[in-house]
């Protein structure tokens, strides 16, 4: 039973790291594929989609999914991705000029760059998941992720923590990079946002059922409605 038991881990884990190497090499040849700009946010939606699929059991085609997904978010997805993009860029310029000078004004200035950069990297990690989960309007995407950024502040140290190490690893070793770098941390960062969401709609599901009335259809049918979206912050 113990052998049997570990030989299904071992499947588990090596079906699962070739699961994340494809999502890998997808996510890299849709992005090339949408000239790297135009690409990045289709693809990270579609791997988001995919990851959390996976993680609930789900079994589709990878590569016809992630084309499907592709095509079908690629505005939505560009929507999500320009703005990211854009503010990585200007915290990037901003912190590199401020952090050269050595006045104090200069060291605040780099030091709050720094920081904003930090939680913006914890809201970025939400933005995508929060897409394969809920039914938003792009403004909201944003608005939800920047609260449970704020709200879950333990959640998001750990995305920072991952997305850091993920960072280091790939420096480190760049060969990893067209074969799990990318793909790892979208299934991680996948599969912990996923735990947290859960974890949260349940407490706003338990918090509401407990307010309405007792034998109130109210109560479970407020519990469904919380998860698609109106919850989760």
């Amino acid at each position: 039973m113990a052998s049997g038991g570990f030989s299904f881990k071992a499947y588990s884990l090596f079906d699962t790291l070739v699961w994340i190497a494809c999502l890998n090499v997808l996510w890299i040849i849709f992005t090339v594929l949408g000239g790297v700009v135009f690409g990045f946010g289709p693809s990270t939606a579609a791997a988001q989609l995919l990851v959390r699929d996976k993680v609930r059991g789900g079994a589709a085609p990878l590569v016809r999914r992630f084309a499907r997904e592709y095509a079908r978010n690629f505005g939505k997805g560009n929507a999500l991705g320009f703005p990211l993009v854009a503010v990585g860029v200007a915290l990037t310029l901003n912190w590199d000029y401020f952090s050269a000078g050595w006045d104090l004004g200069s060291q605040i200035a780099s030091t709050g760059l720094f920081m904003m950069a930090l939680f913006g990297a914890g809201v970025a990690c939400y933005l995508f998941p929060m897409f394969a989960r809920y039914h938003l309007s792009v403004p909201q995407y944003f608005l939800m992720s920047s609260r449970f950024a704020m709200r879950h502040l333990a959640g998001t140290v750990i995305l920072v923590f991952v997305t850091a190490a993920a960072l280091f690893v790939c420096r480190s070793v760049p060969g990893l990079i067209p074969f799990f770098g990318i793909g790892a941390w979208l299934y991680v960062t996948g599969w912990l946002c996923d735990r947290f969401f859960t974890a949260n709609d349940e407490a706003m599901a338990g918090a509401l059922s407990a307010d309405a009335p007792a034998g109130t259809p109210a109560a479970g049918a407020t519990a469904a409605v919380v998860t698609r979206g109106a919850g989760i912050a």
